[in-house]
């Protein structure tokens, strides 16, 4: 008899199961796999998707902010011609998840949306492709910090942020060029020209023989063309500034300056020496971290290797968010130049940090908590409390607080920067503090109504 569902012939058991089922007395039974077969399942997404699944903790936050900045540049609106927008809660919603599961290529992202079961729950039958996830997140820098703002705010507003006591730290991050595509000046001025002939004669070729190729890929040669000129018009920029740099620090220390080099990839990128002792293209994200709540306040990456002047722009960015300077900053020696102190201090905020070569004078002989000639009221202030058993209690919650935040941005996947540019690689700093925010801020807010409902 024929059945509706052929599941074929049963594979027949190996030699080795037959001697053994002869020595038993008989011929074993066993289920195989038929991968042929067709089977129907009745479910929806959500149906599949399990209950407490992270995705839907970071969708049900996203969904319950004000994207009104990326809603503003949607075109497509009732009454106008034009194809639907893809919902901007969407989106974040996918970046910030993404970001929390360690994946930031926009290709990576595009086929988890095909595949993935969670990446799938959050689209819902909206299709993305990588050109869209790369643009959304590379061209909204002000509407990413607007939502770091606004998270931040609203925490604020619930008491679960005090903004206090901040501490700060950076952290290298490997930028997108590669060692050898950096060049001295005479080769980027040579490169540069060479850059201008090609964009001339390509546009000369599409004036003369317009039928020639496709206009599509004529277009893409050109544009490919006038953006190389541009990244080598601003790596010779970057080496103009690097030499004044240069020239300024060999004046101090009264060293002949190394000449200067720019990536033509990515001129903002410089070399800098990160954790492991090796020397590589790359940026210093800083995040500035309420010690209080263990939320990032702040917000920045620059392409200087070093941390000295970066507390007070961070001071001041967050002054601007929030329309307050917290009181105390906890950095480590590093940012703790005099002047910074002198900076700190006359935007109301005092400075916990170690003084540089503490134990080595202590060992002399010498009191390194005394103050120096020349010192500044905020410099002498810094050297005595430094000294005191309390401020050495403060300090320690830096390492706790900093460390803890670039732990868990390392753990996100922040080693090496996806795109190019200060610009952009703020962007992803921006989106790792907002993950980051997320988790946290659902934690602070879970214990705060555990403590209300035990009173």
């Amino acid at each position: 008899m024929q059945t509706l569902f052929d599941k074929g012939d049963a594979l027949p058991p190996s030699p080795g199961d037959v001697a053994a089922a002869q020595d038993m007395g008989g011929t074993p039974r066993l289920r195989v796999p038929h991968r042929s077969q067709v089977e129907m399942h009745w479910a929806t997404l959500d149906e599949l998707l399990e209950p407490e699944h992270a995705v839907r903790l970071v969708w049900n936050c996203v969904a319950g902010f004000n994207l009104e900045r990326w809603l503003k540049r949607i075109k497509a609106v009732k009454g106008m011609v034009g194809r639907n927008a893809t919902d901007p809660r969407l989106l974040v919603a996918l970046w910030v998840y993404a970001t929390v599961d360690g994946v930031a290529s926009a290709r990576e992202l595009e086929r988890l949306c095909e595949k993935h079961l969670a990446y799938r729950w959050l689209c819902g039958g909206v299709s993305v492709n990588y050109h869209m996830l790369a643009d959304f997140r590379s061209q909204g820098a002000d509407a990413w910090d607007a939502l770091l703002t606004q998270i931040v705010g609203s925490l604020l507003a619930q008491d679960l942020v005090s903004l206090k006591r901040v501490a700060q730290d950076g952290m290298r991050v490997r930028a997108s060029a590669g060692a050898s595509s950096f060049r001295r000046r005479p080769r980027l001025e040579q490169a540069l020209i060479d850059a201008r002939e090609q964009v001339e004669a390509l546009k000369n070729l599409a004036d003369e023989s317009p039928e020639e190729g496709s206009r599509r890929r004529k277009g893409a040669q050109q544009r490919a063309a006038r953006e190389r000129q541009e990244r080598l018009e601003e790596a010779l920029r970057q080496c103009d500034e690097l030499e004044q740099q240069r020239e300024k620090n060999a004046k101090i220390t009264g060293k002949k300056p190394v000449e200067s080099r720019a990536s033509t990839t990515d001129p903002a990128s410089r070399v800098m020496k990160f954790p492991d002792g090796g020397y590589r293209p790359g940026y210093n994200v800083e995040f500035a971290t309420d010690t209080s709540s263990g939320i990032i306040v702040g917000v920045d990456a620059t392409n200087n290797g070093s941390d000295a002047e970066e507390l007070p722009p961070m001071l001041t960015q967050i002054k601007d968010r929030y329309g307050r300077v917290p009181g105390e900053a906890l950095v480590d020696g590093g940012f703790a130049t005099l002047d910074t102190i002198n900076k700190a201090d006359k935007l109301g905020c005092t400075v916990f940090s170690p003084l540089r070569e503490e134990e080595k004078q202590l060992a002399a002989g010498k009191n390194p908590y005394e103050p120096k000639y020349g010192d500044s009221e905020a410099v002498a202030s810094w050297r005595e409390r430094m000294g005191t058993t309390a401020a050495k209690a403060i300090y320690r919650l830096r390492g706790q607080t900093a460390e803890w935040v670039n732990a868990v941005a390392r753990n996100h996947g922040l080693y090496h920067m996806p795109v190019r540019g200060e610009p952009k690689c703020r962007t992803i700093g921006l989106l790792h503090a907002i993950a980051h925010n997320i988790l946290r801020g659902v934690a602070l807010c879970a214990r705060a109504a555990v403590a209300t409902e035990s009173t």
